[in-house]
């Protein structure tokens, strides 16, 4: 597997390298490091000449690629290449993604919130923008507890399968679980009805005890072992945010599907507003 992680130097960036190593085969995966020079935040007429401030930015990706080099070499990946660019930070990883044949893109997140969200985050842009798995870290963990989610839809199964093809679960803790959503949120007259609202939640019920078991039987096929499995109520991003808490979670697994840069703007998906908001580590397969 050849991965590419990126960096600034930071501590968030490093434990998101460490808390990755928990997940994979690490003698199986090539690692390239990638540390952007950003020059983006100066004016557009700006030139950019060789004096002592471009020679220091330089030296300083240089010392942070190398130490990223040795802790790489350290948790017992095999070390790829050492890339230094120059220019905006998104533009920079997403043109390395675009030119090179990557399985996986790995970064920390300060995890920013509210109106901070909006002004812009590199992991938020890259994880809408790549099309390849994300994986996301914004603090150090154990590596033990994952969590896989499902809505019961193929590509929510075809994204549990992958991962399961992609990371090392050997003695770690599974967690599954789907959501049903309350119909009493249902803005519709026939929510006054308690025929039609028992109808419905039997109904959901079975269609999410359905997806859980389809989910424990791919499991099984790869023999792992489930240690919990959930139908929570209620509304899907907060319910899977509230579960993740409960069971200290440590890594999320999600399906998003590819959309562009207005469809992203416009529409709030439950994976987006986990990894916005959850606290562990988020692993993200894109869908076409």
């Amino acid at each position: 597997m050849k991965v590419l992680f990126c960096t600034d130097g930071s501590k968030i960036s490093y434990d998101a390298i460490k808390n990755f190593a928990n997940w994979v085969k690490k003698d199986e995966t090539t690692v390239d490091i990638i540390c952007v020079i950003d020059w983006s935040f100066l004016p557009d007429n700006t030139i950019i000449e060789e004096s002592g401030f471009v020679t220091s930015c330089k030296n300083n990706a240089d010392c942070i690629l190398e130490n990223a080099e040795k802790e790489i070499s350290a948790l017992g990946f095999n070390t790829g290449e050492k890339i230094k660019h120059c220019g905006a930070v998104v533009e920079s990883i997403l043109e390395q993604l675009d030119e090179n044949d990557y399985d996986m893109v790995v970064l920390g997140s300060h995890g920013k919130k509210g109106i901070q969200i909006w002004l812009g985050s590199v992991s938020r842009e890259i994880l809408e923008a790549a099309k390849i798995p994300a994986y996301i870290s914004k603090q150090g963990n154990s590596g033990k507890n994952i969590l896989f989610t499902t809505d019961g839809t193929d590509v929510s199964f075809e994204t549990t399968k992958k991962a399961i093809e992609m990371l090392n679960l050997t003695d770690k803790n599974v967690y599954i679980c789907t959501v049903t959503e309350n119909p009493d949120l249902l803005f519709l007259e026939g929510t006054l009805d308690a025929n039609w609202m028992m109808a419905i939640r039997t109904q959901q019920q079975m269609y999410s005890d359905s997806a859980v078991e389809t989910l424990l039987a791919l499991f099984e096929k790869y023999n792992i072992t489930v240690k919990d499995s959930k139908v929570l109520e209620g509304v899907p991003a907060q319910s899977i945010l509230n579960y993740a808490k409960e069971q200290n979670i440590d890594l999320v697994v999600m399906g998003s599907k590819v959309k562009t840069k207005m469809q992203s703007f416009l529409l709030d998906s439950v994976s987006k507003r986990v990894v916005e908001n959850v606290k562990s580590d988020a692993f993200v397969i894109k869908q076409i």
